[in-house]
């Protein structure tokens, strides 16, 4: 098993046991064996109009390969607008069962009657993930799941993939059975990394499934001052195989730091510095001079033959 560069990921699905494959991942897609393939993805579309504009920027401009959408919130028919408008590009879907901002909240998809050990006394989705594994009934969240994919598809968004909003789903074997056997149902990847989280023994993976290597996501014990540095380490330590970057894009302006009050971590100055160094010419050089082969989760829809 890889480890994760030194930082804090939290909450991320690992996959315990994998059926053995002729090819490796790199092969399946084309690329010789001990390539170092990289997922550059941003998180959290339709959060707001700031973290829209700065990752639609970056995946016109390939600063990122890939992204992924928050269905239940404010902003997703922004999003709608763009998926619509870009075709190719790589659109997931950022599962949602939270809603982390002190002041700024949203809730479920499907009808509050239908999910409700879903939702708080207020009747939005809880702040943190644990209430969504001690009190989520897992039809309730699988009721949810679907409703999320359902209105992502009406809006004319063809998702790539799934993953998981705070990993409240990689935190208990029920939650994550219902998110693959979600994903199965409608053929799409997920991810998966290799491994098991804490308390967590099952993972119900079938012989298609493609699991990444590592997962690198900047956490709050990375120095403000060393951020840059941060990412250019991660990039020149990659190892041969499959590694997704998740990033937090935004701009930092009066919207984003009214959405994030409060919340330092992952907050509005976090999303512009995350935003600044995938742009900047530094870390576009450390890409090119690792020789690392920046992929798609489309791509990997169609190695894992689970075409949409």
């Amino acid at each position: 098993m890889q480890t994760v560069l030194r930082t804090s990921v939290v909450w991320l699905l690992v996959a315990s046991t994998l059926q053995a494959q002729t090819k490796t991942v790199a092969e399946r897609l084309g690329y010789p064996a001990d390539s170092k393939l990289l997922i550059l993805h941003a998180d959290d579309l339709g959060a707001a109009h700031a973290i829209d504009a700065a990752s639609f920027d970056a995946l016109d401009h390939g600063a990122v390969s890939s992204a992924s959408i928050m269905v239940p919130t404010p902003w997703i028919t922004e999003v709608a607008a763009y998926a619509r408008a870009h075709p190719n590009a790589d659109l997931g879907l950022h599962l949602t069962l939270t809603s982390e901002w002190h002041t700024y909240r949203w809730a479920s998809v499907e009808s509050k009657d239908k999910v409700s050990s879903l939702l708080d006394s207020a009747g939005t989705f809880p702040s943190d993930v644990q209430p969504v594994a001690t009190h989520a009934r897992t039809d309730e969240v699988e009721r949810e799941l679907r409703a999320q994919i359902e209105r992502a598809l009406a809006l004319g968004i063809r998702p790539t993939h799934l993953d998981s909003h705070m990993g409240a789903l990689f935190t208990t074997n029920a939650l994550i059975a219902t998110y693959i056997k979600v994903a199965h149902d409608y053929r799409l990847p997920f991810l998966a990394l290799r491994g098991n989280p804490p308390g967590v023994t099952e993972v119900p993976l079938s012989a298609n499934d493609i699991v990444l290597d590592a997962v690198i996501v900047a956490g709050p014990d990375v120095p403000r001052d060393q951020w840059k540095a941060f990412y250019l380490k991660a990039v020149a330590d990659l190892k041969p195989g499959l590694t997704e970057i998740i990033v937090q894009l935004g701009h930092d302006d009066a919207e984003l730091q009214a959405v994030t009050v409060n919340h330092e971590p992952y907050g509005s100055a976090w999303r512009q510095r995350d935003y600044d160094v995938v742009n900047s010419a530094e870390f576009k050089k450390a890409l090119r001079d690792n020789h690392v082969i920046l992929v798609t989760w489309r791509a990997l829809q169609n190695a894992s033959q689970h075409p949409r």
